[in-house]
């Protein structure tokens, strides 16, 4: 595994550790499709929560949450839908983006934002 990859994995844990401090239940953990990812699939009370996971360095030119992109956000929503055509979901759908800070293997910060984008102006529906 790169090291970019091991950092994104760690960045993950420390977002899925955050939520189940909260007390949110873990569905899923990188559930793929093709031509798809969502780092985390968590119920956070009535929520399903379709979590988007970017783990930056201090010094980074470009935001997590910048590089979480129109195209980016229409690859998570697709997967959010297959996701829900495959299992009963009787939840509201949530798209959240966590932004990880890390330097060293370690975590510095976790700055979390629910409801970072919706599916308006999407011809997709739930």
């Amino acid at each position: 595994m790169s090291r970019a990859n091991e950092t994104g994995r760690r960045g993950e844990q420390a977002v899925r550790e955050f939520l189940e401090s909260k007390g949110a239940a873990i569905l899923e953990q990188n559930y793929r499709i093709y031509g798809g990812e969502i780092d985390i699939i968590a119920v956070i009370d009535d929520i399903i929560a379709f979590v988007e996971v970017k783990t930056r360095k201090p010094e980074a030119a470009v935001s997590g949450f910048e590089a979480v992109t129109p195209k980016k956000q229409k690859f998570i929503m697709r997967t959010a839908m297959q996701y829900c055509n495959e299992h009963i979901i009787d939840l509201q759908p949530r798209f959240d983006v966590a932004e990880v800070c890390m330097t060293g293997g370690r975590v510095l910060d976790i700055d979390y934002l629910e409801n970072a984008f919706d599916m308006s102006g999407s011809d997709s529906i739930f």
